[in-house]
């Protein structure tokens, strides 16, 4: 009896010590693994919150308080113009706020994708300072088949007859303004649109002194849009074709023919006057 004592006895405490064992490598994978916790929370980097879209928010609605929730964002890695303050957004006692670019779920709320209080999501909105906006006539041909969208951006091209001295020089093409911004299609300034609308106006924001150029190549001619691509910032160079030049004419100069020198002399005969030919005299 006193051997099976004696066994489970040091059964119990072999049992006892592994249990002692056990817990005491379970805390200590629990301890490395909390101090990996800490130090990678402590090298990440800082993190803010930042209000977001709680729904999806089409051009031209009111933004509220109910469409918006915050959001843990990577502060090194937050879109300008993003606001981190909720006053800010919504000011206390101001008019609301209109969406003036469709923007998603869960996306940031960004400055320039929302007017100012109490300002309306027109394109008087949309226009940078000093700028002015102006309707140009396009079809089908001059549009650029209907692909132009607000935000894109163009290069302008005049066609009419020229005048040069008094004298017309005939039809010719001639770019006028490069890379200039459209801000609306028709009525449509949402830049979300991607459906192609055969558009019989688009409206482009210029300076005062474009405003000027583009009114009289309108009022003399015809325009003509070329879409430039999202990434292209080149220059274009101005150009200008005739028809001479576009049918590779090349004008040549007139030929001189000399003709030869012919000298005369008059003789009177009588009442009758005779022109005769006599030989030049050299210098």
């Amino acid at each position: 009896m006193r051997m099976v004592f004696a066994l489970v006895l040091i059964i119990g405490i072999g049992l006892a010590g592994f249990a002692v064992y056990m817990a005491q490598g379970f805390m200590s994978h629990m301890s490395a693994e909390r101090d990996a916790l800490l130090a990678a929370q402590k090298a990440a980097p800082p993190m803010v919150d930042v209000v977001v879209l709680a729904i999806d928010k089409p051009y031209g609605q009111i933004l509220s308080k109910e469409d918006v929730k915050w959001m843990r964002w990577q502060e090194d890695s937050l879109p300008e113009g993003a606001f981190t303050d909720g006053a800010l957004l919504f000011p206390e006692g101001k008019p609301d706020r209109y969406v003036i670019t469709t923007m998603n779920k869960f996306e940031p709320v960004l400055a320039h994708k929302v007017t100012e209080p109490g300002e309306d999501a027109g394109l008087t909105s949309r226009l940078a300072k000093g700028m002015r906006a102006f309707a140009i006539r396009v079809d089908v041909s001059s549009g650029v088949s209907g692909f132009l969208r607000p935000g894109d951006r163009v290069d302008v091209y005049w066609t009419g007859a020229a005048v040069s001295g008094g004298e017309g020089m005939g039809e010719i093409t001639k770019l006028i303004e490069s890379s200039i911004k459209l801000i609306a299609v028709d009525q449509i300034a949402d830049t979300a649109r991607a459906a192609p609308v055969i558009a019989r106006t688009v409206t482009v924001q210029a300076s005062p002194q474009q405003v000027a150029a583009l009114a009289q190549a309108q009022s003399s001619g015809k325009l003509s849009l070329s879409l430039v691509g999202t990434e292209d910032d080149t220059i274009a160079v101005v150009s200008q074709v005739d028809q001479r030049t576009l049918l590779g004419i090349v004008e040549q100069a007139p030929v001189v023919v000399e003709q030869e020198r012919v000298c005369t002399t008059k003789i009177r005969r009588g009442a009758e006057v005779i022109e005769q030919e006599i030989p030049c005299a050299t210098n």
